[in-house]
C-alpha cells in the first residue's frame, strides 16, 4: 500500500498536533521518562478497565456490520480475532488491579470515560456504515499501540513496574494487528462515496480528542 495515497495516512499528516497530542501525551511521557506518578496510572488502570468493558460490544457492532456490508472473509478473521483477544486484556486488567491494589468494582467512570464510552455506543446501531465504524476501531487501537511503543522505544526509562503494560499494546504483534486494521478502513475508505469519507474523517478526529481526555483524567485528580 502507498502511503502517500492512504486516506489514513493523509489524515494522520493533517491532523498531525491532535494525532501527536493523543500519542505523546504528557501522560504517556512521564512513563517514558520514568517520573509517572503511580497513583495516576491506577487511576488509569481502573478507568481503562470500565472502558474495555464498553469495547467488547463495540467490536461486536462492527463485526455485524462487517456481515452486512463485506465479504471479504480476510477481515472478519481480524476482527474475530480482537473480540477474543478482549476476553484476554480483561483478565489482564483484573489481574494487574489486583496487584496495585485497585478495587475494580468500586470505580465510577470520570466524565472523559462516560463521554467516550458513550461514544462508542454510537455505533452500536445496525446502520451506522462499516467504514465509520471500521476507521474508529483502527484508530482507538492504533493510539494505544503508538502511545505505549514510544514507552519501550530506545533510551527509555520507564518504570519497571509498567513494562508489562507497556509490553502489552506497543509489542510488535499488536503493531501488526494494528496495521491490519488500517489496511481494513484503507480499503473501505477508497471505495466509499464522499459523505461517508467525511465522516470517518470526523471520527477519526473524535477518536483523538477523546484519547487525549481520556490521558487528562488519567493524569490529573
Amino acid at each position: 500500500m502507498d502511503d502517500e495515497q492512504s486516506p489514513t495516512a493523509t489524515w494522520q499528516a493533517k491532523h498531525r498536533e491532535l494525532y501527536e497530542q493523543a500519542t505523546r501525551h504528557s501522560f504517556i511521557l512521564s512513563i517514558r521518562d520514568g517520573t509517572v506518578d503511580f497513583s495516576s496510572f491506577k487511576r488509569w488502570l481502573g478507568q481503562d478497565y470500565i472502558f474495555v468493558k464498553e469495547f467488547v460490544p463495540f467490536v461486536c457492532s462492527v463485526l455485524l456490520k462487517l456481515q452486512k456490508e463485506s465479504e471479504i472473509n480476510s477481515d472478519k478473521e481480524i476482527i474475530l480475532g480482537g473480540v477474543a483477544a478482549l476476553s484476554d486484556e480483561l483478565s489482564w486488567f483484573k489481574n494487574e488491579a489486583s496487584k496495585w491494589g485497585v478495587d475494580l468494582c468500586g470505580i465510577t467512570p470520570f466524565t472523559a470515560n462516560t463521554e467516550y464510552c458513550r461514544f462508542l455506543q454510537s455505533f452500536g446501531p445496525l446502520d451506522v456504515n462499516y467504514t465509520v465504524a471500521a476507521t474508529a476501531f483502527w484508530a482507538i487501537e492504533t493510539v494505544y499501540q503508538e502511545s505505549f511503543s514510544f514507552c519501550i522505544e530506545g533510551d527509555h526509562k520507564t518504570p519497571t513496574e509498567l513494562l508489562g503494560t507497556c509490553q502489552r499494546w506497543g509489542n510488535s504483534d499488536f503493531g501488526q494487528y494494528c496495521k491490519s486494521l488500517q489496511e481494513i478502513a484503507d480499503r473501505c475508505l477508497k471505495k466509499a462515496p464522499a459523505d461517508v469519507v467525511r465522516k470517518a474523517e470526523e471520527v477519526f478526529v473524535s477518536v483523538l480528542k477523546h484519547e487525549i481526555e481520556f490521558w487528562n483524567m488519567s493524569s490529573s485528580e
